[in-house]
């Protein structure tokens, strides 16, 4: 399999191995179920050592692909020394787990990804644990139903395996990747509360995970050890990455952009308009986070909260949550338990 030339032109979830520029190669490798359908592992080699951005989720089929694509660097899965994971969400970090006890390869991830790993790692963990939680006060009790029908509410232990510790943890600042060449640990919690971006100033690039993508937002917290305000982390983390360089833009899902400030402007932009709007229902009587969310349009269909599956009502009522505790803070709204669930009206 020959590297092809990256380009914008091309569906991005296509298989094979692209050249982002020297030495940097885009393979994008399949998830299941998933309305993302791919994510993108980065490889980065001189030829001698080899180091992959992101491992992929833990399937068969992801395996043999990622194995197939390697060919065309001349590499194989044992010739991976190292991965570097942006954050512990499955699709990131399951496959590094698997191929380690293969091949030997060595797993690297953010520090502040600890709890949520060892909550992962936890067999008698509910699915879903935290996230029902955080349902309940949101007032969403027919979601957690909704979630219990879909998902079942056995106990797991099949995938606790997965989520073994990393032989490194990350932290800020300068990391060496191959012979005379590093990259740049930054801290972006929001996605998640240890999410890692990877900066290679020398080549002009930011490895972005799923911090900054190019065609949609990022669901904020989903983790089973919840930030207190994951909204207000990720757009201190936005602004963080707009204050740096422009550089070229390399997301886990989606196609490679030239700029990565462009889309983070486009982010901020969005969160500014969706806190006016989640405001606007509780003055127009909302009262929490589950009543707002039947009230809005989701994804850039403008899909009623409804017409989702129970996995993505999940994901948008706690957006709106985390949008709402935000404007508190800012003093635009107050909020109390009442019953168990949070209630929010204008200050």
């Amino acid at each position: 399999m020959e590297p092809l030339p990256e380009s914008s032109d091309r569906n991005w979830t296509e298989p094979g191995i692209y050249e982002v520029t020297s030495g940097v190669y885009r393979i994008p490798l399949p998830l299941p179920n998933d309305a993302l359908r791919a994510v993108n592992v980065y490889a980065v080699t001189d030829g001698e050592k080899l180091v992959l951005v992101d491992s992929g989720w833990a399937l068969t089929v992801a395996r043999q692909q990622l194995a197939d694509a390697l060919t065309g660097i001349g590499a194989g899965l044992a010739d991976v020394s190292e991965f570097l994971v942006t954050h512990v969400h499955r699709d990131h970090y399951s496959q590094a787990v698997v191929l380690r006890r293969d091949f030997g390869s060595k797993i690297a991830l953010g520090q502040d990804e600890e709890p949520s790993l060892k909550a992962s790692g936890n067999p008698d963990r509910l699915p879903m644990e935290a996230q029902v939680d955080l349902l309940v006060q949101a007032g969403a009790g027919e979601v957690v139903e909704a979630l219990a029908r879909q998902f079942g509410t056995n106990r797991r232990h099949t995938e606790a395996d997965l989520w073994e510790a990393p032989d490194e943890w990350l932290t800020p600042g300068p990391r060496p990747i191959l012979p005379g060449r590093e990259f740049d640990v930054v801290a972006t919690p929001g996605h998640t509360s240890g999410h890692v971006v990877f900066v290679d100033a020398t080549a002009g690039l930011l490895f972005s995970g799923d911090h900054v993508l190019p065609h949609i937002t990022p669901s904020i917290g989903f983790q089973p050890v919840p930030a207190e305000l994951p909204l207000n982390d990720f757009l201190g983390s936005l602004r963080l990455v707009r204050a740096m360089p422009d550089r070229r833009m390399l997301p886990a899902h989606g196609p490679v952009s030239e700029s990565v400030h462009t889309r983070v402007d486009e982010l901020l932009e969005h969160h500014r308009q969706r806190l006016e709007t989640v405001a606007s229902q509780i003055a127009a009587g909302a009262t929490c986070a589950y009543e707002a969310a039947h009230r809005m349009g989701w994804t850039r269909r403008n899909r009623k909260l409804s017409e989702m599956d129970s996995f993505n009502q999940m994901l948008a009522v706690l957006e709106t949550a985390a949008h709402l505790d935000l404007l508190v803070t800012q003093g635009k709204l107050s909020a109390q338990a009442v019953d168990g669930v949070r209630r929010y009206t204008v200050a």
